[in-house]
């Protein structure tokens, strides 16, 4: 018997379909009927007749014809939602889809498999999994270590003995010991007890189910503040969850975490609001949360479903909610997860949007004439920063004009200006600390952080013992992700004076704000000032906010990292980031219009073209935001972006090892004549500089 689940003004209803034959229109009407029943003043309506609706599916939010069958319009366990016309929606209300989440409308179950083992998964492999294109799977080693762990737990409450967290309550009641037949609704407790505080105020949701001939009805309540993390960092969160479990140091039975998995595999993501953690016992909240929607309470969202009460979603996909066993649920909630597994998007997007910036700046600095005297390898050789030496690589193997001939670099040879600004001849010098920063010590530790066991209670299976410790402390990834958002932030600022360049006729030698009839257009003006606004909001969040700290758990902890805050933030600072070069990219692509019919280097054409292909040249005012919403689009898209076009020129440049081209300066000192010349060459030139 096919059964549907149907949103009404705030409730859910499970109605089964017993003819095939029902239409839309009679889904919608049984479920106002059983919503009208479960009210003590019918849900203010005098009859189910006189309800005027429509139903719409929660998924993708399509309307749905009332009067086609429900056989044919529905699948088996399909969500949908009855509208009922004049209802004003609540402020309260939960989307059926979270914001964001346009991309999951093309989302395809994933056939292809990660098998994790605790050791072995890297940034971007999590990155993947949140992007939803792999399955989970545990390696048989993975599966013999969480039994032996679990093996210690069930011996330590056969025993009766007095261990905290399994036998005893929790921080300031770690010395109340609890009796065997509590144990279980210990760990519900805890979960429950650790999800307040930090949700999105949603009021009371009545949730009603069909039973037999009845209905029941469970009340929820919850509360808190912040927005549900978007599906993919959902997703990156529980696989990085699962990862740190399979390890075994926790104690979770197997049985809990394939349960644990099931979940992951059918995408199936609870409520998980992105404020409250301080990050020191773990990211408590946001754990608990994930938790509380595998155990079937509070909200969870799938593909399938839109937003929904957890326990339906999970049986609208086969799957069971999880039953805690004793010290199952500090084994969900304990951890640094949501700072690491934020963390490690930040680290995979910051190291893209490095690499873009050096494309973009280049194609800036072709604009605006500038020369690449100064990314000579004997210069960055003297000091010899890993990071400085691959920026100036980059610049020399996209504008090589011996190599991709420039046709705007020839028409400049010869001028009269000596050097170019900061912000261009100084990229490798300022883009090193970056580059610097995620080559080394930021890729290292959230490459350890995403394999680390940071529990307080840890499980030795080993020495069949149980031991507290503080791993769970978030202070190496807040710190680490503190310096991140200074070194990135770098970038926007940095580019937001290569626009002023473009923007400015005494700077660049081209129109004013880059438009014709200057004046009647106003062209790049606004783009720029919004450019200069992201910048300036990206210094106040680059305040370090791991140099706080505030007592809590009545002074148990009583320093903790502000890790959540500093994960969130650097996420903010990098979306600005790549805000303001989607803008320089459009602005230098427009730059290029102004110097046709020449052409430049060959790989820079072919950014060009990319853009294009998205953006037509402004040739009056129009509509700028989807134009930077374009731009921005080629910067953060794996299969076509501005890396991938640009990227094939540059690894060949490096395969073939190319001689850098290096013709004599009339600038430069000549040991054969023993002096100086007094010509002036602008592409060769600097050597006259202090």
């Amino acid at each position: 018997m096919p059964r549907y689940t149907v949103h009404v003004r705030g409730e859910w209803l499970a109605v089964p379909c017993l003819n095939s034959t029902n239409t839309v229109g009679w889904l919608g009407k049984e479920a106002v009927r059983r919503y009208m029943k479960n009210k003590p003043d019918n849900g203010g309506f005098a009859s189910v007749e006189e309800v005027k609706f429509y139903i719409r599916r929660c998924k993708g939010l399509g309307l749905l014809d009332l009067d086609d069958t429900v056989e044919d319009a529905l699948e088996d366990n399909e969500f949908v939602e009855v509208v009922i016309e004049g209802d004003i929606m609540s402020p309260d209300f939960i989307p059926s889809q979270p914001e964001g989440v346009h991309l999951y409308s093309k989302y395809r179950e994933p056939e292809q498999y990660i098998f994790l083992d605790g050791n072995s998964l890297t940034t971007e492999d999590l990155v993947n999994l949140g992007k939803g294109l792999y399955k989970i799977k545990l390696t048989p080693e993975a599966e013999a270590r969480v039994k032996q762990s679990r093996e210690v737990i069930e011996r330590i409450v056969k025993e009766q003995t007095v261990v905290y967290g399994i036998t005893t309550g929790f921080g300031k009641f770690a010395r109340t010991v609890i009796p065997n037949n509590k144990l279980r609704e210990l760990q519900v407790n805890l979960v429950r007890s650790h999800s307040a505080g930090n949700k999105k105020s949603l009021g009371v949701f009545p949730f009603s189910a069909a039973v037999g001939s009845g209905l029941v009805t469970k009340r929820v309540t919850v509360s808190g503040v912040g927005k549900p993390l978007s599906p993919e960092r959902s997703r990156m969160l529980l696989a990085l969850r699962i990862n740190v479990l399979a390890k075994g140091y926790s104690g979770i039975s197997l049985e809990t975490l394939q349960q644990v998995i099931e979940a992951f595999n059918a995408s199936c993501l609870p409520y998980i609001p992105e404020k409250g953690t301080v990050g020191a016992s773990g990211d408590l909240a946001p754990l608990s949360h994930l938790a509380l929607g595998l155990i079937g309470e509070g909200k969870m969202w799938s593909p399938k479903s839109g937003w929904a009460d957890a326990k339906y979603v999970l049986e609208a996909h086969g799957l069971r909610p999880i039953t805690l066993k004793p010290k199952e649920g500090l084994a969900l909630i304990n951890g640094t997860q949501m700072i690491t597994s934020l963390g490690c998007e930040a680290v995979e997007r910051a190291g893209a949007i490095a690499r873009q910036a050096d494309i973009i700046a280049a194609l800036t600095l072709e604009v605006l004439k500038g020369t690449t005297r100064a990314f000579d390898t004997d210069i960055h050789a003297v000091r010899p920063h890993r990071g400085q030496a691959e920026v100036a690589f980059r610049f020399r193997s996209l504008l090589d004009s011996d190599h991709h001939p420039s046709e705007i670099a020839e028409s400049h040879r010869f001028c009269d200006r000596v050097q170019d600004a900061y912000t261009m001849r100084c990229c490798p010098q300022q883009g090193k600390v970056l580059a610097s920063t995620l080559a080394g010590f930021l890729g290292h530790l959230f490459c350890i952080d995403a394999k680390t066991m940071n529990w307080g209670k840890m499980v030795f299976a080993e020495r069949a013992e149980t031991i507290s410790g503080g791993n769970f402390h978030g202070e190496y990834p807040a710190k680490a992700l503190d310096y991140l958002a200074i070194g990135v932030h770098e970038l926007a600022a940095i580019s937001e004076r290569r626009i002023e360049r473009l923007c400015n006729p005494s700077l660049s030698e081209l129109p004013a704000f880059l438009v014709t009839e200057g004046g009647l257009n106003s062209g790049f003006m606004i783009a720029h000032c919004t450019a200069a606004a992201l910048v300036s909001e990206n210094k106040a969040l680059c305040h370090p906010s791991s140099v706080d700290s505030l007592s809590t758990s009545a002074a148990t902890e009583d320093h903790v990292s502000m890790g959540g805050w500093a994960a969130r933030k650097a996420l903010r600072v990098i979306e600005h980031v790549e805000q303001v070069l989607a803008i320089e990219l459009l602005a230098a692509c427009q730059g290029i219009e102004f110097l046709r019919p020449l052409r430049t280097t060959t790989p820079l054409e072919k950014v060009y073209d990319l853009v294009r292909s998205v953006v037509r040249p402004w040739m009056k005012d129009r509509f700028m935001a989807p134009d930077i919403e374009a731009a921005h689009r080629l910067l953060v898209e794996q299969k076509v972006s501005v890396w991938q076009v640009a990227k094939p020129y540059i690894e060949k440049y490096r395969r073939e090892h190319i001689p850098e081209s290096r013709p004599i300066s009339p600038t430069a000192f000549s040991l054969g004549s023993l002096e100086m010349n007094t010509g002036v060459s602008h592409d060769h030139r600097h050597q006259n500089e202090l």
